[in-house]
């Protein structure tokens, strides 16, 4: 029976690709991608040859059906976002949800995602919530970054060059001791781990003449309510003493 694969690709490093994944990339009648430019490279570097078609975010509901079309044509087909897996705030649910519709089997083939890179190298917590991109209007990304604050267990955001020094300053401002980590242009040449206080973290960043790369973003959790009383009462003990 044709079959969707989901298949996750590099997030930078052309070697972090599963020996699976370019192998069914080799088998499989129809390759779709966000980017046909972007995917030919990774599959020229692997010396993969087959038919492409695209399937972005602006045309997933139509290129969802176009897909569904092929598996009912007895053509199996492997869907791969840019970088990372597919679905994790890339193009993706959309079609998975066509083809479970139409009764098809998906099969994930599990690989690079900046979210799970980011959390193996965190100090860990109760939990983490996926959030991906945060909303854009100022107000609203505030709102949202407050509701995230308040849960202990931690947020996992993605941002761009262009305003990762403004999240992190909404989030000094609603914490500046909050813990958080950064990871930038993880798996490239430059690839490089922030990690401190909200206010630490936002002095560093702005410290430098120029921000570039992609960005991954976790915020620790917040203190659970017994852990701040105890906190709360160590330092008025010590404030005590003195």
């Amino acid at each position: 029976m044709a079959t969707l694969y989901i298949v996750a690709t590099p997030i930078g490093n052309l070697k972090d690709i599963t020996y699976r994944a370019v192998e069914t990339l080799k088998e499989v009648d129809v390759i779709a991608c966000e980017d046909t430019r972007h995917t030919k490279g990774l599959l020229n570097h692997y010396g993969i040859t087959g038919r492409l078609i695209s399937c972005r975010s602006e045309n997933e509901e139509a290129s969802a059906q176009g897909i569904v079309q092929l598996l009912d044509s007895d053509q199996s087909v492997a869907y791969v976002s840019d970088a990372g897996s597919p679905g994790m705030s890339d193009p993706g649910a959309k079609v998975v949800a066509a083809v479970r519709d139409a009764g098809f089997d998906v099969v994930p083939l599990p690989g690079a995602s900046a979210a799970t890179a980011l959390i193996s190298v965190s100090r860990g917590g109760k939990g983490v919530l996926f959030e991906g991109f945060l909303p854009k209007k100022p107000g609203k990304r505030r709102r949202r970054l407050e509701e995230l604050m308040n849960r202990e267990d931690g947020a996992l955001v993605y941002e761009s060059p262009f305003r990762i020094v403004k999240v992190c300053q909404e989030i000094a401002a609603i914490d500046p001791s909050r813990m958080i980590l950064i990871g930038r242009e993880m798996t490239k040449m430059y690839e490089e781990y922030i990690e401190g206080s909200a206010e630490e973290v936002l002095a560093d960043l702005e410290s430098r003449n120029a921000i570039k790369g992609e960005f991954a973003l976790l915020i620790y959790g917040a203190l659970p309510k017994k852990e701040k009383a105890k906190n709360k009462y160590e330092k008025i003990n010590a404030d005590s003493d003195q």
